[in-house]
């Protein structure tokens, strides 16, 4: 029996079979090592203990294991079609001018070309000018520098998408 302070989308989550529960944790994030990291930790007490898991494994990826993690994420601006939790996060584009839509794909193709990877933000609550105002002010960072920057954005992206999959019903 779980505790009443368990959400039960959590307790759901803790009693998965470990297939399933890998699943899960590889939707929310594209990163076998993170996924392998969470699932070998569980049960999770709390919420809490494991947004701390995810951090903790966040910050020991590798660049592969980065790199791994944002193959799962589309450009902004270009929400994977039929993914309700891609278009959710990147509603601030939603409502963009056209004009800002292009700009925005330029920006992208500008980014990807300097880093060889997709510009990443956590883009839950910003506007189309807010996430075109940070790809600006990022694509002349360092590579080491923006790593760091993608890791934390990882970071705040999981922990969105975590909270949603431990504390529905």
């Amino acid at each position: 029996m779980t505790s009443t302070s368990m959400p039960p989308g959590l307790a759901r989550f803790n009693a998965l079979e470990e297939h399933a529960a890998f699943t899960a944790l590889h939707e929310a994030c594209a990163s076998t090592a993170w996924a392998k990291r969470l699932l070998a930790a569980r049960p999770y007490a709390t919420p809490e203990a494991l947004y701390a898991a995810s951090d903790a494994a966040m910050a020991e990826l590798t660049a592969q294991d980065l790199t791994e993690a944002m193959a799962g994420h589309p450009p902004i601006g270009r929400p994977k079609p039929g993914d309700p939790a891609s278009a959710r996060e990147q509603r601030g584009m939603a409502g963009a001018s056209d004009a800002l839509k292009a700009e925005m794909l330029e920006l992208n193709l500008a980014y990807q070309e300097r880093f060889g990877h997709v510009f990443l933000i956590c883009a839950t609550g910003r506007s189309g000018e807010q996430m075109r105002d940070a790809v600006r002010e990022r694509i002349g960072n360092t590579p080491e520098r923006e790593r760091e920057i993608v890791r934390t954005e990882l970071g705040k992206i999981n922990r969105i998408r975590l909270a949603r999959l431990v504390e529905e019903d």
